[in-house]
C-alpha cells in the first residue's frame, strides 16, 4: 500500500504534492496510484524502442506533466531529462534514463500492490 511516509522515503516531495490537492491525503494517493498505471510509461518504452521520437517526446511530456504536479522526485527528475533529450531528437542510449525511471516507478508500482 502507498503511504506518505513511503513516498517521503522514495523522495518524493510530499508537501508540494498535497497542497496541489487541498490537503487531501486519501485523493492525492489515490492519483499517485493512477498515474503509475499511465499508459504513457509503455508508450514511452516502445516509441524510443523503434526510435519514434515524436511520439516518444509526447509520452515523455505528458508524464512530466503529471509526475511534476504530484511532485514524485525523483522520478519527475528522471522525466524531464529524458523529456529534454527528447524535445532535442537527440539519438542516444536512452536506457539508462529509462532504467532509472523504471526503476524508482517499480518501489512504487510494488507498494501499490
Amino acid at each position: 500500500m502507498i503511504t506518505i511516509d513511503l513516498l517521503k522515503e522514495s523522495g518524493a516531495d510530499v508537501e508540494s504534492g498535497l497542497s496541489r490537492c487541498m490537503g487531501m491525503e486519501d485523493f492525492y494517493l489515490s492519483l499517485v496510484v493512477k498515474a503509475l498505471q499511465d499508459d504513457n510509461f509503455t508508450v514511452l518504452k516502445e516509441k524510443i524502442g523503434t526510435k519514434d521520437y515524436d511520439a516518444a517526446f509526447e509520452a515523455a511530456h505528458a508524464l512530466k506533466g503529471v509526475l511534476g504536479n504530484l511532485s514524485l522526485e525523483p522520478m519527475y527528475t528522471s522525466i524531464c531529462e529524458i523529456t529534454e533529450l527528447l524535445r532535442a531528437r537527440s539519438d542516444v542510449d536512452y536506457e539508462p534514463y529509462l532504467k532509472a525511471l523504471y526503476e524508482q516507478k517499480a518501489v512504487l508500482d510494488e507498494a501499490s500492490k
